[in-house]
């Protein structure tokens, strides 16, 4: 881990009209992420967490404030520049595991490396898939797959790329207890592999006891 952050932002605050009344759902964020670190986002539900993560992620813009990733201002740049950005820096996993239905597990992996102008990608992702335990089921849909396998897919899909970032966002939720702490156990497993930079939207506690730091939200606010 080296001293100089990653991740920076300033000020960064979401508001959104609701019926002529103006919501605040994240208020004056100030915060910087080094290389290296591991992150838990946690808050009751309403806090602000996935949409502090979307922001940080450039997937949303804020009212106010800016981001800055690998030293990037990404509000200065456009959608298709800051899609360019994620798909070099960012992996992502969700709560929802996110899948595409109609691709196999070996075909879900490769798309990223496909994005990305990869040459190898079916090598890759079927390496992969063997490092997360499915190498019996890359030619499996997402719909043949329980859900901790449809989560490994999601981890190899989220890592194929080598990211310096990994936003997750509720990676347990879907998933029963043993299972999830599994998926948590490779996660850590793998990012302390690649040294990945990386921030977790979680309710786990155990999952939020395994990062190196926590940012609690409360009413769209970060509190110590």
């Amino acid at each position: 881990m080296n001293n100089q952050p990653i991740i920076q932002a300033s000020g960064l605050t979401r508001e959104v009209d609701t019926g002529g009344t103006r919501l605040t759902i994240l208020q004056d964020i100030n915060l910087e992420i080094c290389a290296g670190e591991s992150i838990a986002v946690v808050g009751a539900s309403g806090s602000g967490k996935s949409t502090l993560l979307g922001l940080l992620a450039g997937l949303d813009v804020p009212t106010r404030g800016t981001v800055f990733l690998d030293g990037e201002d990404i509000f200065k740049l456009d959608e298709d520049e800051r899609a360019g950005l994620r798909g070099r820096l960012l992996g992502f996993m969700f709560q929802s595991f996110q899948l595409l239905p109609s691709l196999t597990a070996l075909e879900n992996v490769m798309l990223p490396l496909e994005l990305s102008g990869a040459g190898n990608a079916r090598e890759v992702a079927h390496s992969w898939l063997e490092r997360v335990g499915l190498e019996k089921r890359i030619r499996h849909y997402p719909r043949q797959l329980s859900g901790g396998e449809q989560q490994r897919v999601a981890i190899a899909r989220a890592f194929v790329t080598r990211p310096k970032m990994l936003f997750a966002d509720e990676p347990t939720g879907n998933l029963d207890a043993a299972t999830g702490a599994q998926i948590i156990d490779l996660m850590f497993a793998i990012n302390r592999e690649q040294g990945t930079t990386l921030i977790l939207v979680t309710h786990d506690e155990n999952l939020s006891a395994r990062c190196s730091r926590v940012i609690k939200l409360v009413a769209g606010r970060a509190v110590d």
